[in-house]
């Protein structure tokens, strides 16, 4: 069989690539590259080249005029951030439509699981913090947050005999934190508004909205709207991710005449369509965790513990501690206790397939916070404050702690699973 001349170098190219985007696009490579990013700040940061390291994370550039001559840390929290919360705007978006937030009934387990894995990690870290003044007391969300990258990554690598209805539960309920966290950071974490710009935002994403409707794709059109969009929302006052998760929220999921993307043919010769949410969901999942996040943590990350007695005093301040408990038993008891109280209701369930051992497993690696968690205590306090710091402790030994636990007990579990499967062949 001959092939055109232009289609036979280009072919085993193509097929490379999409090999290889589908091996990026793996939870568990996600969260290798997080782990690498964390741990190269980590010793940069402790190093002889920590010098180095500060100098190139506060080194500014931008447009003053626009209110953006950011330092490369703020641009990494800032704008690199905001793909990975327009990703996470259109899997919310799917979810809520097509997906299991659609149904009430089916959703309310991990919703209240959700709320209370916000609601009392934030109370743990209250309760800790309480006698410690209210600049202590303005970090009370850090431990609320879920990070989907790094959790998702811990069933990846340690589940493969865990029922699938237990990882579905733990993406429900990473979506829905994700936006309670969301909510928190506009609400909580933004600055005093600024009206004018915050209005003038409306317009390019208006355009935006319309664009997309009409089932328009082109990059050199819809990129420029979505950066004039998160320059005016950032320069409102209101932090710029959230401007990610309004444009993933104007993208059509239902594929209508316009607004679609062939993705196959049916058994019978039909064309399938899919609408635009899940492509760019699809086309901006590998640049959201392959590049913005781990970017975001190697900035993020890099925390000088000052050696031993630096971090047995970081471990001993109330932000840490608060941090920590709020992460590691706030989260767990939180997500095991309001599932409990949900599923005394009539008609309420937990999906069959779990057992109670799964699920406080998987509520330990929900503590994982970090990308969010790190964000919220660089909105709570200053950059190069002691308590900037000490969150960095918190968060880093708090979600390592919640990680080892939940990994030792679904190992476990997967084990017991495995061997079920062993014996009913």
């Amino acid at each position: 069989m001959s092939y055109p001349a232009s289609s036979t170098p280009t072919q085993p190219s193509r097929i490379l690539w999409r090999k290889l985007r589908q091996s990026l696009k793996q939870d568990s490579v996600g969260g290798l590259l997080l782990l690498c990013a964390t741990i190269t700040a980590l010793i940069l940061a402790n190093s002889p080249a920590a010098s180095w390291y500060e100098s190139v994370r506060n080194f500014t550039f931008g447009p003053e005029a626009l209110h953006l001559n950011l330092s490369v840390g703020a641009w990494a929290a800032d704008g690199l951030l905001a793909i990975f919360f327009f990703v996470v705007g259109l899997e919310l978006k799917e979810e809520f439509v097509v997906g299991k937030l659609r149904n009430p009934r089916t959703a309310i387990v991990p919703i209240t699981a959700a709320l209370g894995g916000v609601a009392v990690p934030a109370l743990f870290y209250l309760v800790v913090n309480l006698a410690h003044g209210s600049e202590a007391l303005h970090g009370w969300a850090i431990p609320a947050a879920t990070d989907i990258a790094f959790a998702v990554a811990v069933i990846a690598v340690i589940g493969k005999f865990l029922p699938a209805a237990l990882r579905t539960f733990l993406l429900t309920l990473a979506v829905v934190d994700d936006l309670l966290a969301i909510t928190i950071i506009a609400l909580f974490y933004s600055e005093s508004l600024a009206w004018q710009p915050l209005a003038l935002a409306l317009i390019p994403l208006a355009g935006f909205a319309v664009a997309v409707q009409r089932g328009i794709r082109s990059w050199w059109i819809l990129l420029p709207l979505g950066i004039t969009v998160w320059a005016l929302v950032h320069a409102s006052g209101i932090h710029a991710t959230v401007a990610g998760v309004v444009l993933g929220f104007a993208v059509p999921v239902i594929a209508t005449k316009r607004a679609r993307v062939r993705v196959g043919t049916s058994a019978d010769d039909r064309p399938i369509y899919e609408g635009l949410a899940p492509y760019f969901a699809d086309r901006w999942s590998v640049p959201s965790s392959v590049i913005a996040v781990p970017i975001f943590a190697f900035f993020a990350a890099g925390v000088q513990t000052g050696g031993l007695a630096g971090l047995q005093e970081a471990l001993t301040t109330p932000i840490t501690l608060g941090i920590i408990t709020g992460l590691v038993a706030g989260k767990s008891v939180g997500i095991s206790v309001s599932t409990f109280l949900i599923t005394r209701l009539p008609g309420v369930a937990l999906d069959r397939s779990i057992k109670w051992v799964d699920l406080i497993g998987m509520s330990f690696v929900a503590g994982i916070g970090f990308t969010v968690s790190l964000l919220v205590g660089e909105l709570a306090f200053e950059a190069e404050s002691r308590e900037a710091t000490y969150v960095k402790v918190g968060v880093l030994c708090g979600s390592l702690l919640a990680a080892v636990l939940g990994a030792l007990i679904l190992a476990l579990r997967n084990r017991s699973y495995k061997n079920q499967s062993q014996l009913q062949r």
